[in-house]
This record gives C-alpha cells, structure tokens and sequence, in this order.
C-alpha cells in the first residue's frame, strides 16, 4: 500500500512539475515575442516617413519588400531580399485567429504589397504615394488583402 501511494504521490509531483514548467515555458516565449514585436515596433518607428523609391531597401527610401526586409535585418532575422510575392511563398502559415497579431505581414493586390500588422487596425508599410507610414485596415486595404504570414524567428 505504502509502494502504491509513493508511485502515486511521486507522479503527481512529476506531473505538476512538468505541467508547471510547460506553461513557465509558454510564458517565457509569449516575453520573447512581446520583446522582438517591442524591437521590431521601435525600428519601425525610426524609418517612417521615408520617401518610396522602386527597389529601395533603405537607409533614406524603400519599396514595400525593401521596408520589411530592413526592418527584419535589423532585429536578426534573416530574409532574401526578395518581391512580395516571393516573400509571402517562403514564409511559415499564420493561423486565422493570428492574422491581425502584432509583427503578423499582410499581402495585398494578388501579392504584388506587403506590410507588417501593428494591430487589428493598422499595419505599417511603404507606399507609393506617400513612403512609408501607418495605415488603417480600412476597406480600401480590406478588400485588397490576400494573405498573411509569420515572421520566422531568430
């Protein structure tokens, strides 16, 4: 009886370690996307305003792809200078219920834009008429939605 309620006691304690330890888990990923999402949102911030100029990647101008390749070069991670609809084909799923999460890139015009998702309401690219800047997801950028991605992480 003694045996039974030490091998009993004993998986209890294990279990609840393991359950424990995985959510401590889930919680310090959940700290590092939020810390990368900060990262990405302050180089962002620095490179709006900049006029948009076809096939530039930065420092003083950028086209859509070109936006988003810098900002994500500059927080690690590792993307081909590529077109958008290159990119949109080499980048991992986004989940439905994911689509408008923070650092999510959204595809537009049968994949010929892109731009990076703030928030339910907004996203962050670089446009023709007006360089790079917040947006809203107005229905005039709704409708021309055709996808979105997952940034991969470092």
């Amino acid at each position: 009886m003694m045996r039974h309620l030490f091998v009993l006691f004993s998986s209890l304690l294990i279990g609840g370690f393991l359950i424990t330890s995985g959510i401590a888990q889930s919680s310090q990923d959940a700290d590092r996307s939020n810390d990368l999402w900060g990262t990405i949102q302050r180089t962002v911030e620095r490179y709006l305003g900049r006029p948009y100029v076809w096939g530039a990647a930065g420092l003083k101008s950028f086209d859509c792809s070109g936006f988003v390749w810098r900002i994500m070069v500059e927080n690690g991670i590792m993307l081909k200078r590529t077109t958008a609809r290159k990119l949109y084909m080499s980048l991992p799923r986004v989940t439905k219920d994911s689509y408008y999460d923070s650092g999510s890139l959204v595809f537009f015009d049968n994949l010929k834009h892109v731009g990076i998702v703030k928030d339910r309401e907004s996203f962050y690219h670089a446009q023709v008429s007006k360089g790079t800047h917040l947006s809203e997801f107005d229905p005039y950028w709704r409708h021309k939605i055709c996808g979105f991605k997952r940034i991969p992480t470092r």
